[in-house]
């Protein structure tokens, strides 16, 4: 078989990267047609003539350039706009767009960068319909965001799949030890999703458990008034966080209040898991499709900065309940995220297409 992953993807992002590499780990060959976008952008979407102009030129180039042959095409995050173009070169062959998030979902309702009602919000909303709508498979991360898509988009079941996020297991593997002082590391980029405000607030209950707070975005202001056990790290390299997980107390997922903090399972959740770091998360739909409270994670109602601290004391008072749900979430990666699981499921999903055909 092989697979033509296509568009203006975020190279460097991990649902793409891991897709591509669990493919391949699968047995399938896999091609790529990209053209750079959004790669070094902070923010993928600004209306505008340069964004504009950017797309056009970018999806030129993907309907001009040598594509080769192929038996189905993968349209990545973030293809939204690489959809029409994708449909006119695919033809006949399978078109699956791994779409990871609806754009007016995540920049007007969860991260507020445009009001509803605003042209910029329209404009998003007819872009994402017309992506969604073009594709012959959309491949959701969890169930709660495969629903959603279904009923925003008006999809058919059987043009709706789920596979997982997953983590890069070359660079995050098992290995966490109890550190002779717990702490608690929370990695990300400062979303309104990832609920900030509640780890803070959880910070300044349990101040006597130091944090550490890597990443840097949009509410990073939120860090000027921190507490004085909450130590920030504006970046670390990909590179550098496995050793980060590895050496923390535990590890924070997201505790967002937002519709979409309800239907997603971040990277960090997986990254933690796989390095065997035991982690502590909002208890939403999309972690109780993975998760289960105290046995491989513990689940806290999210916007609670009360459960927080009290479940992080609780970790920190009883380091056999740490132990134990670590390796718990490193067997639960294993089997439902491992890049082995995700390959078979991929190319599962790709196989029923092409015999459909």
């Amino acid at each position: 078989m092989r697979v033509l992953y296509f568009g203006t993807y975020e190279r460097a992002y991990p649902r793409n990267a891991l897709v591509i590499s669990s493919l391949r780990a699968a047995g399938v060959e896999v091609v790529e047609r990209h053209a750079t976008v959004w790669d070094a952008r902070r923010h993928k979407w600004a209306p505008g003539l340069g964004s504009l102009l950017r797309v056009a030129g970018a999806e030129t180039a993907l309907l001009l350039g040598r594509k080769g042959a192929f038996d189905a095409m993968i349209v990545g995050y973030p293809g939204h706009f690489d959809m029409p173009a994708a449909r006119r070169i695919a033809r006949r062959r399978p078109l699956v767009f791994n779409p990871l998030v609806s754009l007016e979902d995540t920049l007007v309702g969860d991260r507020g960068r445009y009001r509803p009602g605003l042209p910029a919000a329209g404009v998003l909303r007819r872009i994402d319909r017309l992506a969604f709508r073009r594709a012959d498979l959309v491949v959701a991360d969890t169930e709660a965001h495969a629903r959603f898509f279904a009923s925003r988009f008006e999809l058919p079941e059987e043009r709706l799949a789920v596979c997982l996020l997953g983590a890069d297991d070359a660079l995050f593997g098992p290995g966490w030890r109890p550190p002779a002082v717990f702490d608690v590391l929370f990695v990300g980029k400062l979303i309104p999703l990832h609920g900030l405000e509640t780890i803070l607030a959880g910070a300044r209950i349990a101040a006597e458990i130091p944090f550490r707070v890597v990443g840097s975005g949009q509410l990073e202001g939120l860090l000027e008034d921190r507490p004085a056990n909450v130590e920030w790290v504006p970046w670390l390299e990909v590179e550098e966080l496995p050793a980060a997980y590895r050496s923390a107390g535990c590890a924070l997922g997201i505790f967002g209040t937002s519709d979409k903090a309800r239907r997603v399972i971040p990277n960090k959740a997986y990254q933690a898991l796989a390095c065997g770091t035991p982690l502590v998360t909002g208890d939403t739909p999309a972690a109780r499709e993975l998760l289960t409270d105290g046995r491989d994670a513990l689940l806290v109602p999210p916007g609670d900065p009360e459960a927080l601290a009290a479940a992080l004391r609780r970790l920190a008072a009883e380091p056999e309940l740490a132990r134990a749900l670590g390796d718990a979430g490193r067997a639960t990666y294993e089997a439902r995220a491992s890049e082995a699981v995700l390959g078979r499921r991929w190319r599962g999903l790709l196989e029923r297409l092409l015999d459909g055909r």
